[in-house]
């Protein structure tokens, strides 16, 4: 498998200008290929003709040789992969526009692929700019084949890096008696079918005054001047330390369930559609359950399980208990149980999760040689041109033949 790691970039200034033309020349490229497509909508650009073009290109603007070949290459396989994404949306029967321009603040990222970097304890080479002090707060190991390098500028204005490497891992045996069901919410953020609960930190709604005043900063400074770009930082300095807090709760979450279960079974949420309740759409967004989701994901095996009466259905005795989202208990009128109620829909989603390899009833407790499933590995692609990530899979078939 394959496992990307970030670390914080310290390039000096020289280096820094480096780093800013090196973003600015691909930037500029980017923008050369979407109006070459915009000029031959006609027929569609593959790869290697948008490569065609850059060559061509290269010829009337010498300085684009100041950058590594590679690195351009990239920008062509980057549009390439937004064509075809744009194509399968449309056939989906999305609405689907055309690619545009990047702006100055936009584009932030370019990719060195296989070749024109070198990684060593405390330093970052990368070709046509240098060596750049990297701190590496975590090893990789020994012997790993590095695939890519993607550098990265934040808004605020540091510098990261994205290491992929390739990984040879052998995956254990699963166990099914370590598996648990999660209700995401907005009170609650986890509350597994163990009965453990986790308060939402709810970050962005502990910095919305901090927020508000930068922003009556803004509009109160004249537009282009350098007062509102100084003010403009603050402002982005803000959010990042809020989009920080979050992932830094949500990976000692995941990785806390992740450790502890070899199973994880989650609603499949329309998110889309919950956000439209514009009462609760901004704490919604603000707990991000997708991207928990995503981190548990390539931490253990993650499993969805439809959404439907998972909060409406007693875990006892199957009986349909309506409550609005201000009610808090589940009280079951005909077996009489009394219980949170996102631990009675965390229950439901266990059951339904385990009713997927056969196991109807949870609660007897099978053959250990039952409860276990091999994962397997995903077929890869090669890394030739982009970042793919195989992810360990379940077999199941004829294991879990359960009866009741």
């Amino acid at each position: 498998m394959q496992r990307t790691y970030k670390f914080r970039l310290y390039p000096n200034t020289e280096q820094w200008k480096k780093l800013d033309d090196t973003l600015s020349t691909c930037r500029w490229t980017y923008n050369k290929m979407i109006e070459f497509l915009k000029k031959n909508k006609e027929k569609f650009q593959t790869r290697n003709d948008l490569n065609y073009f850059l060559t061509e290109l290269k010829e009337s603007e010498s300085w684009l040789y100041s950058c590594h070949s590679k690195m351009l290459q990239m920008i062509s396989t980057q549009i390439d992969g937004a064509q075809k994404a744009i194509m399968q949306l449309h056939k989906n029967g999305h609405k689907t526009g055309s690619l545009k321009f990047a702006k100055y603040e936009e584009y932030r990222t370019f990719i060195y692929n296989q070749s024109g970097f070198r990684i060593t304890q405390n330093m970052l080479y990368l070709s046509k700019i240098g060596k750049i002090k990297i701190i590496l707060h975590r090893s990789i190991p020994e012997n790993t084949c590095v695939k890519q390098v993607m550098v990265i500028k934040s808004k605020s204005g540091k510098w990261y890096t994205c290491i992929t490497y390739d990984l040879d891992v052998e995956l254990p045996k699963i166990n099914l008696t370590k598996s648990t069901g999660i209700d995401v919410g907005i009170k609650n953020f986890a509350y597994d079918s163990d009965g453990h609960q986790t308060p939402n930190p709810l970050n962005l709604q502990k910095m919305l005054k901090p927020l508000a005043r930068v922003q009556r900063k803004i509009a109160r400074r004249q537009i282009g001047s350098q007062n509102r770009k100084k003010t403009m930082r603050f402002y982005r300095i803000i959010h990042e330390r809020i989009k920080n807090r979050r992932k830094d709760f949500l990976h000692k979450i995941s990785t806390q369930y992740a450790k502890k279960y070899n199973i994880v079974f989650v609603e499949k949420l329309q998110k889309l559609n919950m956000v439209k309740n514009h009462k609760f759409a901004r704490n919604i967004l603000d707990s991000s359950w997708g991207i928990f989701t995503k981190m548990l994901d390539y931490k253990c095996v993650v499993i969805e399980v439809p959404a439907k009466n998972t909060s409406v259905e007693c875990s006892r005795c199957g009986n349909m208990v309506p409550k609005s989202p201000s009610i808090r208990i589940h009280r079951c009128n005909v077996c009489n149980l009394i219980l949170d109620r996102d631990h009675n829909a965390a229950i439901n989603i266990l059951k339904k999760g385990l009713e997927i390899f056969g196991i109807t009833n949870y609660d007897i407790m099978l053959p250990q040689e039952l409860w276990e499933v091999t994962p397997v590995k995903i077929p890869e692609r090669s890394m030739k041109q982009e970042e793919v990530t195989g992810r360990p899979v379940m077999v199941h078939k004829q294991i879990f033949e359960y009866k009741s």
